[in-house]
């Protein structure tokens, strides 16, 4: 870590980590990946041999880019970064996480992903649950006004949806974002390609028995707008 760090530890990756949880391992981890695969993260110095970002600042900057929501001038008085950098940081970024983890982590689970998983939860006692099914909406801040009724709903305010499916490990493997917030979780369900590969047949296969009954299909458990599918499972008000 550089000398500016030093000088600064209210900003270092240290203090990032402290506040969003971030263990040290998984921090590390990222930076090294993203140092092999992108030199741009490496620190280099400049004609004048004074020594540019280190890995650990360009990182920083892009973490916390994500968890404030906040703007790309805002992160100078922090980072020490001026707006056309953490652009371009963010950017690489980006393509650098999709590019190392894309295929480990951004993606729709394996069949030996599925039997992990239904693993999991039976041992909790849900048989044949595949994850928790919902939607979520950010307010869109900037939203322009011509766009504000298409994105306005009853949070009142301009919103962005993410319908997303998390396991028992709290890995997201589906995550369907951007869709106008107006739309509620029914109208986002039916645009959604959750489904797509279950409808033309080329999903992976889920077989688990229950009460000497076989089912073909895992299930999602869910809340009560969702429509009266095999494939959900709502709040059981009296469970016996």
């Amino acid at each position: 870590m550089n000398d500016y760090f030093a000088e600064q530890p209210t900003y270092d990756a240290t203090c990032f980590r402290r506040r969003f949880r971030m263990r040290r391992h998984l921090f590390e981890r990222i930076m090294q990946q993203l140092v092999e695969h992108d030199s741009y993260f490496v620190q280099k110095t400049d004609a004048t041999g004074v020594l540019g970002f280190s890995p650990q600042q360009k990182l920083t900057c892009a973490l916390r880019f994500f968890a404030y929501g906040t703007s790309a001038d805002q992160l100078d008085e922090h980072i020490r970064m001026g707006e056309s950098t953490v652009l371009e940081n963010l950017k690489r970024f980006a393509e650098g996480v999709i590019h190392c983890f894309g295929a480990t982590y951004l993606r729709s689970p394996t069949s030996q992903d599925l039997q992990d998983i239904l693993a999991r939860y039976d041992k909790k006692g849900w048989t044949g649950c595949l994850g928790c099914l919902d939607v979520m909406k950010w307010e869109w801040k900037n939203c322009p006004m011509a766009w504000r009724g298409a994105y306005q709903g009853k949070e009142k305010v301009p919103t962005i949806a993410l319908e997303a499916v998390v396991d028992s490990c709290l890995w997201f493997w589906h995550a369907y974002f951007g869709v106008p917030g107006s739309n509620n979780d029914l109208n986002i369900l039916y645009r959604s390609p959750l489904f797509k590969n279950l409808l033309n047949g080329s999903a992976p296969e889920v077989t688990f028995t229950v009460n000497g009954t076989v089912y073909t299909m895992g299930y999602y458990l869910v809340d009560g707008i969702y429509p009266e599918w095999k494939i959900f499972v709502k709040t059981i008000s009296e469970p016996t």
